[in-house]
């Protein structure tokens, strides 16, 4: 089963989509990447939705990514009298630690934190943006406020800081235990929200080598907090993939601006060779619609047309009425854009120079003589996934067959641009190599008998980062069946 598009789609699970069912439903109408959000629902909740993700993978044969979502850190204000209060333009407001109920003069806020961060001048956000405040005054565990925005406040709702890095870790202890728990059920990606500086992500990676498996975790940082695109390079170096969260970004940030900086990011993740996944409020009216708006489907084509590795579903498929329909929805956005005759133009225009290394060289000798060929696909082996992360910065014409011993790479390479990966014992020498190359090229539906393949490995066959082989092999009739297995089991 291969998929006809390049770019990825991720789907979050939730009420409407958490049976084994609803779960195969959604991978055959196109989700290639299964997101469990940790801001809802309990641990025992999780557990039978990966369980059911990986009787899915068994049942269809392809290997399918988890991505478990931190919650991360939610400045919230406390409860008001009588639940909910009108806060008027031009009145003054005061925060403060008090764990008395609020009025429409003041709100409890249990955050010595921010406090500690503000400034004089400095704008608080509430409620997604709604309330607008700019601090007259402060103290370690009040500021005076004026309102620039009013309207009703409710009890928990939201604080944002723009442009001030708060002293607080993105990790809480909720966090530290959801991660720990994510790794030991198999998790094959974390993110890693309110990312705000590159010590965050450093962090979570350490909190993540600290568990038992936690070595092979890949770790996705998410871009919400204007501060971080302040550290983007640093950021991106560090992670494994971004994830431009473009909800909350869009909150602390000019809404004019969410669209240029969602190309800045895409743009530093190509560079570097890092999936990068644009998320939220793309088909947002398919909650509740069973088709979305032609801006929505345009959101889509522009994150497409800007080669991103993945595009998200949040509460499309979450808790929404139509959640096979917009995976569909989605699947088809991509595939028509894909089609596009001006959508390789746009992609080659945007490609990026080689890195001087030799694995960059042949990735990139692979893509030209794979489009000088008109090659049916570019098969890449690979032990850590590099080969194959390599061969997708390029963005090549023809799609990536990526051959892998690893039952959790090939999971983990669901969420790059143009890869489909097969699972497969090691390769012992040339004649293997090339011979397995054009089995699983034609058994997977990528190349018929007369097509071309080209493929690139490493030798020492099965070391990590030793990509220094290019071959160009033609597919003829005699093609044996070489050693695939399936996904849910591991060399």
């Amino acid at each position: 089963m291969r998929r006809k598009r390049n770019a990825k789609i991720i789907a979050t699970l939730g009420p409407a989509s958490s049976t084994q069912t609803a779960i195969e439903s959604l991978f055959l109408a196109g989700a290639d990447v299964f997101r469990l959000n940790f801001s809802h629902g309990g641990h025992d909740d999780h557990q039978a939705r990966i369980a059911a993700i990986r009787e899915v993978e068994k049942k269809l044969h392809r290997p399918i990514a988890v991505v478990a979502d931190l919650q991360g850190p939610k400045l919230r204000v406390g409860d008001f009298q009588g639940g909910r209060v009108r806060i008027e333009s031009g009145a003054a407001f005061r925060l403060d630690m008090s764990e008395t109920l609020g009025t429409a003069l003041r709100a409890p806020l249990i955050h010595p934190e921010v406090f500690a961060a503000l400034s004089v001048g400095a704008e608080l956000l509430l409620d997604d943006g709604r309330i607008r405040l700019r601090v007259e005054r402060h103290g370690s565990d009040f500021a005076e406020t004026t309102v620039l925005t009013g309207g009703e406040l409710s009890n928990h709702k939201g604080l944002n800081v723009p442009n001030v890095i708060l002293p607080i870790s993105p990790l809480t202890a909720k966090d530290r235990r959801d991660l720990r728990f994510a790794v030991e059920m198999g998790a094959d990606w974390i993110a890693l929200s309110f990312v705000q500086r590159p010590e965050d992500v450093m962090e979570a990676r350490r909190l993540i080598a600290e568990v038992e498996g936690g070595g092979r975790v890949r770790l996705l940082s998410k871009l919400e907090k204007p501060s971080a695109i302040e550290h983007l390079a640093e950021i991106v170096e560090y992670s494994d993939a971004v994830m431009v969260a473009r909800g909350d970004l869009g909150v602390e940030c000019p809404p004019e601006t969410v669209p240029i900086l969602q190309k800045r990011i895409v743009r530093a993740c190509r560079l570097a060779g890092k999936p990068v996944v644009v998320a939220t409020q793309m088909l947002e009216s398919m909650i509740h619609s069973p088709s979305p708006t032609r801006a929505e489907a345009s959101d889509v084509a522009t994150a497409v047309y800007d080669g991103a590795d993945a595009v998200m579903l949040s509460a499309e498929t979450a808790s929404g009425d139509f959640p096979v329909e917009a995976v569909a929805m989605m699947d088809r956005i991509i595939g028509t854009v894909e089609g596009d005759q001006h959508y390789r133009v746009i992609i080659e225009a945007s490609r990026l120079e080689p890195e001087r290394t030799t694995q960059d060289a042949i990735s990139a000798a692979a893509r030209q003589v794979a489009h000088t060929l008109g090659a049916a696909a570019i098969v890449t082996y690979t032990s850590s996934g590099s080969t194959t992360l390599r061969a997708a910065r390029e963005r090549p014409d023809p799609p990536i067959l990526s051959v892998t011993a690893d039952i959790e790479v090939a999971r983990q390479m669901a969420l790059v641009w143009g890869t489909h990966s097969v699972l497969a014992k090691d390769v012992r020498n040339f004649t293997e190599m090339v011979q397995k190359a054009m089995h699983f090229a034609c058994t997977e539906g990528f190349a018929k008998v007369g097509d071309r393949v080209v493929i690139t490995a490493g030798v020492p066959f099965g070391h990590s980062g030793t990509t220094n082989v290019l071959r160009v092999a033609e597919i003829d009739e005699h093609v044996g069946h070489h050693g695939a297995h399936k996904p849910h089991h591991s060399d």
